[in-house]
């Protein structure tokens, strides 16, 4: 019998232990994927918990309800990866493969910030964890006045969109609760505009601008002084703040970082279209590992998903590998007040205007705030859970599609 092993069971990971189990159905396969925790957390659904609109319940369930039938589930900490052995170490045992699928996903790294961590969970918080967006609850339930920081760090990061989702959530939430002419919300970012993709940041700058959200670009963050509540570039310049909602540094996995097979933050190299590990054999790499030059996203891991299981059976049958994916993303931005801005977008194409998925009907409109994108962006969680991690075919594209976009606008 021959192994594949997948590490980590996030979206990616679980997306393709379903794809790969209908594939490969057969008794001469053995696929195992190991993870470390036994609940399935929907990362995308920890922004609402600030707000009060998601609860601990809306985001967790076990993992084992979205493994296949036929899919070994271990929990367990991976230790070492030794490609040359193809061999993988955990803290219980060890596991020989033929093929190894790596989608440890990322996490944030608030040490590695001078002074972050003196105030962490008192006057600075996040909401890329279960935990922080739990505390940040708390402290945004009685927050009536003063100034509210988002400041991120470096890149890349999970999700580009999410702070600003959260600053316009914020705006929409403080309005909501008849304080937000008292509170100041402040956008800092070391880019030189709210987004990385320039049709797209200079539409979601209006945005703010509309909203009063101040946005202040190219501020390298070199530390925080918690004591003075302030944050500081390596300028030397500095930003006051009552309260601070950080976007730390993210890394990768430890092991991939011990074990010499990723860069020295945990991202591994990866073939931009074909999704194969770069010099390693018999690995692929999908999610928020990579580091193909597209957003750390659930949808990205879903569509890479189609490329990766095809191209891995296509090498199985002895065929080489097809540079299928364009780096396609789509992301629904939460704006408040029942609104949302979808963005659809790959390697080379800029999120542009128009309607998705179905050209000239939508019902979703790109690139603008509308009722419709907010309640495909609520809908999104029974997606994710009832189709998504299944492996169950959406009505998407994993090729992003021109189709219903307008392309002179860019």
């Amino acid at each position: 019998m021959r192994n594949i092993l997948i590490l980590g069971a996030g979206a990616g990971g679980t997306i393709v232990a379903n794809m790969l189990r209908k594939e490969l159905q057969t008794s001469e396969w053995k696929i195992t994927i190991i993870d470390r925790e036994e609940r399935h957390h929907y990362q995308a659904g920890y922004l609402f918990i600030p707000f009060g609109i998601y609860g601990e319940h809306d985001v967790l369930k076990p993992k084992k309800e979205f493994i296949p039938p036929g899919v070994e589930f271990v929990v367990d900490t991976v230790v070492s990866i030794d490609p040359s052995q193809r061999q993988v170490k955990t803290q219980l045992g060890s596991y020989d493969y033929d093929w190894l699928v790596i989608a440890t996903g990322c996490t944030i790294e608030p040490s590695e910030i001078e002074g972050m961590l003196d105030g962490w969970q008192k006057d600075i918080f996040d909401f890329y964890t279960l935990e922080g967006a739990m505390a940040l609850r708390q402290r945004l339930k009685y927050f009536n006045q003063g100034k509210v920081v988002l400041n991120i760090a470096e890149f890349p990061y999970k999700c580009p969109i999410a702070p600003l989702e959260f600053v316009f959530m914020s705006d929409w939430f403080f309005t909501a609760n008849g304080v937000r002419d008292r509170v100041d919300i402040e956008f800092v970012t070391p880019l030189d505009n709210v987004f990385t993709k320039p049709v797209a940041a200079k539409a979601l700058a209006q945005v703010a601008e509309k909203k009063n959200i101040k946005v202040t670009p190219y501020f390298d963050l070199a530390r925080v002084n918690a004591n003075e509540k302030t944050i500081e570039s390596h300028k030397g310049d500095k930003i006051g703040y009552d309260l601070l909602v950080a976007i730390p540094p993210n890394m990768g996995d430890k092991a991939l970082i011990d074990s010499g097979i990723s860069d020295p933050v945990g991202f591994v190299a990866t073939d931009n279209h074909t999704l194969k590990a770069e010099n390693q054999e018999h690995i692929y790499v999908l999610g928020d590992t990579t580091n193909v030059p597209t957003s750390k996203a659930g949808s990205v891991a879903h569509y890479q998903a189609y490329t990766l299981v095809e191209n891995l059976v296509r090498e199985i049958d002895g065929h080489q590998p097809l540079p299928k994916f364009d780096g396609h993303a789509t992301c629904f931005l939460a704006s408040g007040f029942e609104k949302a801005i979808l963005l659809d977008f790959n390697y080379k194409v800029e999120p542009l205007p128009g309607k998705f998925p179905f050209p000239g009907m939508g019902p979703f409109t790109l690139l603008q705030e509308s009722l419709s994108n907010h309640w495909g962006k609520m809908m999104f969680r029974w997606v994710y859970w009832n189709l998504m991690m299944k492996g169950l075919d959406l009505p998407l594209e994993p090729q992003m599609n021109l189709a219903g976009k307008i392309r002179q606008a860019a």
